[in-house]
């Protein structure tokens, strides 16, 4: 059996802290289950998705073009090359990941299913091995609900959708979250026939309340998206696949029928297939690893870090997470993960972006002021014809502190990050005053958003 100062589960955001381990000059073992290593980000989540759907971002501006004047037509959509094009990328990068693995001093790479069979010992695929310090990140998969005939028909998930090589003529996607949204988008305008199934009687629960609402009713200028409707059950049909729904608020069955289903009801950790319980590494209720603020499990020198902890599972969280746990490992002191200015983005059309505290949840604790901007009030969103995007700040009244803030319209993953630079430095809606906005540019909607705080 093999013994390393360092153990690293997992290649995506594992990879900084490998890379950490062995600058220091330590005995490194990385391992990951394949056979795609780079996690889940790499190679089914954010870059393969974006690839998609920048192009389908293309399509519908031409599909709206016509409310500026312009009259174009999409004669043709190579569904086949888009794929094509998204699949190849991935391959490049696993070319330069493994090179990069090969080529690393002072680490072994274990490519295989791993788990946990005594203290601080892990087999892979028959071989053992020991750490000192043990880090988990190993990431999450999709979750698949327990939906009677689930298991007797074929259906996609956000993985197993990328292996896609002809469009559906018709899909039915199960969920309301980003994946679902984000591939409604997609396959929307690729031109097939899409159905959104979710249980709450909101998309992207995790959004504010109007944000949700636009999203819906722009979505479904698009495609059918039916909120309150519970599925009950998956069975074949004369299309390919029907699910039996309830609506929720008459109670009525209504069951829809496509060529293809796919699943997007949420993600659940990878802990449990490395049967961390053998090492004495506790799990909350939802499956997650237990970890405090320095990334720290309930045992002590097993840290775990990204989606394996289920904190905050966006990549660029994982990534400082990883960072910091490498950090209170590999240097003299510790610091915690701060978690109070996370953003986040939903890439469907429109974009959705927010960081912070939503308004009711910061009701609870503060006494606040909100405010609230059409993207129409800025020269920019005129010249855009941008009738229905919006930003919303939520604000500390006292203090004029940023609590939260939300988009919904163009280019809101980017118009968002000024208002995270302000509040991880801990400042307030003076400090984005205080800097001279381009006039005009769509950046005026966050000062303007600010101005206008207690008015709405």
């Amino acid at each position: 059996m093999k013994s390393y100062d360092v153990i690293v589960i997992g290649s995506g955001c594992g990879a900084i802290i490998s890379d950490e381990a062995t600058a220091h000059g330590l005995k490194t073992a990385l391992v990951d289950k394949g056979p795609l290593i780079g996690g889940t980000c790499l190679n089914w989540g954010c870059i393969p998705s974006k690839q998609l759907i920048f192009p389908a971002d293309r399509i519908v501006e031409m599909q709206e073009a016509a409310r500026l004047g312009v009259m174009a037509e999409v004669k043709d959509i190579d569904f086949r090359g888009i794929m094509k094009r998204m699949r190849e990328s991935r391959r490049e990068s696993q070319v330069h990941l493994r090179e990069g693995v090969k080529q690393a001093k002072k680490l072994d790479f274990y490519e295989g299913v791993a788990s946990f069979v005594d203290d601080f010992t892990l087999e892979v695929d028959g071989a053992r091995i020991k750490g000192k310090k043990i880090f988990i990140a190993s990431g999450s998969r999709p979750f698949i609900p327990p939906l009677k005939g689930l298991g007797n028909v074929r259906f996609l998930n956000n993985e197993s959708v990328l292996e896609l090589e002809e469009k559906p003529e018709s899909l039915i996607i199960i969920g309301g979250g980003y994946i679902a949204v984000e591939f409604g988008h997609f396959f929307a305008a690729m031109g097939t026939k899409v159905t959104i199934l979710e249980m709450a009687d909101r998309l992207v629960l995790s959004e504010e309340p109007e944000v949700a609402g636009l999203l819906k009713k722009k979505l479904s200028e698009r495609l059918g998206v039916h909120t309150g409707f519970e599925a009950g059950e998956v069975r074949a049909g004369k299309e390919g696949v029907e699910v039996v729904t309830k609506d929720k608020k008459s109670g009525r069955s209504r069951t829809f029928g496509a060529q293809q289903l796919m699943i997007a009801v949420g993600r659940r950790s990878n802990a449990d297939l490395l049967k961390v319980e053998k090492t004495g590494v506790a799990l909350d209720d939802r499956g997650f690893i237990k970890v405090n603020g320095f990334m720290e499990t309930s045992r002590k020198g097993i840290y775990a870090v990204g989606d394996a902890n289920g904190m905050q599972m966006f990549t660029h969280m994982a990534n400082r997470e990883a960072a910091v746990a490498a950090h209170n490992v590999f240097h003299d002191d510790t610091i915690p993960v701060d978690y109070a200015a996370v953003p986040h983005a939903v890439y469907s059309y429109p974009q959705v972006a927010s960081v912070g505290l939503g308004e009711a949840e910061a009701a609870k604790d503060h006494d606040i002021v909100v405010g609230r901007t059409m993207y129409l009030a800025t020269a920019k969103g005129q010249a855009m014809l941008e009738t229905e995007g919006f930003a919303k700040a939520i604000v500390e009244k006292e203090t004029e502190k940023l609590l939260g803030f939300h988009i919904i319209g163009p280019g809101a993953p980017v118009l968002i990050q000024e208002v995270v630079n302000a509040m991880a430095s801990g400042g307030g809606t003076g400090e984005i005053n205080q800097g001279i906005h381009i006039h005009p540019a769509l950046s005026e909607l966050v000062p303007w958003t600010l101005n206008g705080v207690g008015e709405g």
